[in-house]
């Protein structure tokens, strides 16, 4: 069963589905106990990055760093990836959760840029990543944001991108994977990481 993570900021109805879809059970919660008893769980996230962080303060931040320290896979989507990273631009006195070193960027507004960034963008994937087994070369999936992750450490990033500038469109460490775009919403790419997320939950759980 993967956990999805209810703290307020989480559009949480499409990956449900998504997840559905591919047939793998879910369960919405924000209960600490729930959420520690899964064999993988995901942080989905819209909004601010103060907000976000704000909510999970509120609710189950502890939870979410005892499950990242459990060593089961954990997926952070879109404001899930940034909250995971030390800080942002958009809330610069807020602290993230700081499972990895780095900073959030808003995209610069004087080079003709529509911000957001809303649509489709091909990746650059690290084809070692277990989120990306069975992909095409330079998939194609879909953003929707106004600021992008700038990673300390190269090792932790799983795929780049470019709009504009270059960014971190995703970030994997041992069992912590994250996207800056949607899988839930790219299409059979995005089916396809999710499959594979739901397949590194079952083999965890069968250990």
């Amino acid at each position: 069963m993967v956990a999805i993570i209810d703290y307020g900021a989480g559009n949480l109805l499409s990956v449900q589905k998504a997840l559905d879809y591919i047939g793998c059970p879910t369960q919405v919660t924000s209960d600490p106990a729930e959420i520690l008893s899964a064999d993988g769980a995901i942080l989905p996230g819209v909004g601010s990055f103060g907000d976000a962080m704000a909510h999970l303060r509120g609710g189950p931040i502890e939870a979410v760093r005892s499950f990242v320290r459990s060593g089961k896979p954990f997926l952070g989507i879109c404001l899930g990836l940034q909250i995971l990273f030390d800080s942002s631009e958009e809330s610069p006195s807020v602290e993230g959760l700081s499972v990895m070193k780095g900073q959030v960027r808003r995209f610069p507004s004087d080079r003709g840029l529509k911000i957001p960034h809303i649509g489709w963008n091909s990746i650059v994937c690290n084809k070692d990543c277990p989120l990306f087994q069975g992909l095409p070369e330079n998939p194609y999936v879909y953003f929707v944001h106004s600021y992008y992750l700038t990673a300390d450490n190269e090792s932790d990033v799983a795929a780049v991108a470019e709009y504009g500038v270059p960014f971190h469109a995703a970030a994997w460490r041992d069992n912590v994977f994250a996207t800056q775009f949607h899988p839930e919403k790219s299409g059979a790419v995005g089916l396809q990481m999710l499959r594979n997320f739901a397949g590194l939950t079952q083999r965890k759980g069968e250990q």
